[in-house]
């Protein structure tokens, strides 16, 4: 069972996406809370997946995200807004959210959303991937202290990061390249090392400031999460 936490202010949304995600029979909503609870919640119950409201008034859900990233074995964090404008999702991305859910998605999509961030995958609409891969103008130069690592990764890492940045888990990268999920698991761990970076979107963002990702139009694909929840990835 994919073990599911929401996190929103508003008690209509909680409970709706607590009623859709329960109506899958691999995911179990283990508890709603607002921004003000949440944390605590994390820690005490330990899910797989948050759903966090990245605007509330009763706390700042950017500052939330950085608190469970502190946490030994963090899970994975999706921010829910309703724009996929808003301005605090680069933010977002780059403080380690694996993604974004906008809150009138199709409810028949939402499940396989949770599915996607749980198998380590990465959840962007198209126009979100453009403005986290292209929004900001030029490429960082060599003197960029993480383009410089970017060059420290072998031509196989080089390889799987440019796949991680489209959005795909371990095993479809693997089904990609022809690797074990295992091997790409530990290719995904040696880059995250290598880049130091602490998320799969991290690593995209670095990939993407290399110039890895020009001309391929991966920025559109990042939202392509896989199908089936695999083992816990990096």
């Amino acid at each position: 069972m994919i073990r599911v936490q929401v996190v929103d202010d508003e008690a209509l949304i909680r409970s709706g996406f607590e009623l859709i995600l329960n109506a899958a029979a691999d995911i179990e909503v283990v508890a709603t809370s607002t921004g003000a609870e949440a944390a605590d919640t994390v820690k005490r119950l330990r899910p797989d997946v948050v759903l966090l409201d990245i605007r509330m008034p009763d706390v700042d859900g950017l500052t939330v995200l950085r608190e469970i990233r502190t946490m030994p074995d963090a899970p994975v964090v999706a921010m829910l807004t309703t724009f996929d404008s808003d301005e605090y999702i680069v933010t977002a991305l780059r403080s380690g959210a694996a993604g974004f859910i906008l809150k009138d998605t199709e409810p028949e999509q939402l499940a396989q959303l949770v599915r996607t961030l749980a198998a380590g995958g990465v959840v962007l609409s198209p126009k979100a991937s453009r403005s986290m891969l292209h929004g900001h103008p030029g490429h960082g130069t060599d003197d960029d202290p993480g383009v410089r690592r970017v060059g420290l990764l072998s031509e196989r890492e080089r390889e799987v990061l440019v796949l991680v940045a489209e959005g795909l888990s371990n095993a479809d990268v693997g089904a990609r390249i022809h690797l074990s999920a295992g091997t790409v698991k530990d290719h995904v761990s040696a880059i995250l090392t290598k880049l130091r970076v602490s998320s799969r979107v991290q690593a995209a963002l670095l990939a993407q400031r290399a110039g890895l990702l020009d001309g391929q139009g991966r920025g559109e694909t990042l939202g392509r999460g896989p199908g089936q929840r695999g083992d816990t990835e990096r």
